[in-house]
């Protein structure tokens, strides 16, 4: 039923330690740990790290003479190298590394989402662990909106793929995934973003349908924008709908926690399923 056993995700900061605003190597150590074939992983971090590099070689200064576009561009061509060298200092010798770059086309035109899915899929086959990430070093903004602008009049459903929990969620539905895991520096879904007590366990469903349902639902406690943290829960609840359609078990949690203890779960998470 499923082609591929997992695709993950993990955001910029859940790679960062944020207090020293340095890199965390404590994490890309835990998650090479348990990287296999089988799971594809998308990885944000390249704008943030890259910027970390940047400043560390030059004097604690940003890159100001640009705008902003282009700075991220700057930091996320210096941070994919860094990025990728962890993961493959950290992931099991016996199997091979593979980077791979997105963007929005690649979703929205079929012929490049079938070449897109064929070479995930081979990885899985390949002893291989895909890393994928959005292509931000190359990705020009005004083009790109006129890219999507154009594409809406063509088409009901476009794929803008500047969040990675999109692209985490589109990989998922296009490889049929058994799992889908967002790691984050949260434990979960949070009613109250600054209570971790509010934390929502589990969203369940008799079926797919009564299961969306409920994620609507839940997307009321995202809202408002006073409250700090619901934007991003938001997006990844807006996101999920298209491989839980395709009966993927979705979990959201820390990522302090093992791949291992969030499936089992062994720990706190937030996870969707049909049950």
């Amino acid at each position: 039923m499923f082609d591929c056993e997992l695709v993950g995700k993990i955001g910029s900061m859940a790679l960062i330690r944020r207090d020293d605003y340095d890199i965390d190597y404590n994490v890309f150590s835990r998650l090479g740990a348990e990287l296999e074939p089988g799971f594809i992983w998308i990885s944000s971090g390249a704008v943030e790290i890259g910027r970390i590099d940047y400043m560390r070689r030059n004097g604690g200064k940003e890159i100001l003479d640009s705008a902003q576009g282009e700075v991220n561009a700057c930091y996320a061509a210096q941070g994919q190298s860094i990025l990728m060298e962890n993961y493959r200092k950290f992931v099991n010798p016996s199997y091979s590394v593979r980077q791979v770059l997105v963007e929005h086309q690649h979703f929205n035109e079929p012929e490049k989402s079938k070449f897109i899915k064929k070479l995930l899929l081979d990885c899985v086959k390949q002893n291989a662990i895909p890393i994928v990430n959005y292509n931000d070093s190359v990705s020009n903004e005004e083009t790109r909106k006129m890219e999507l602008f154009s594409l809406r009049k063509q088409q009901e459903k476009v794929v803008e793929c500047i969040d990675n929990d999109e692209t985490a969620s589109e990989i998922a539905s296009l490889v049929k995934a058994k799992y889908l895991l967002i790691l984050t520096s949260s434990i979960g879904l949070l009613e109250d973003p600054q209570d971790e007590t509010s934390l929502v366990k589990e969203v369940i469903g008799k079926n797919v349908y009564e299961l969306i349902d409920n994620i609507n639902e839940l997307k009321r406690c995202c809202s408002g924008a006073s409250r700090q943290g619901a934007n991003g829960m938001r997006a990844k609840l807006e996101y999920i709908s298209e491989p839980i359609k395709n009966g993927t078990t979705v979990i959201i949690g820390h990522a302090k926690y093992k791949i291992k203890d969030l499936l089992l779960g062994n720990v706190e998470r937030t996870i969707f399923r049909v049950g």
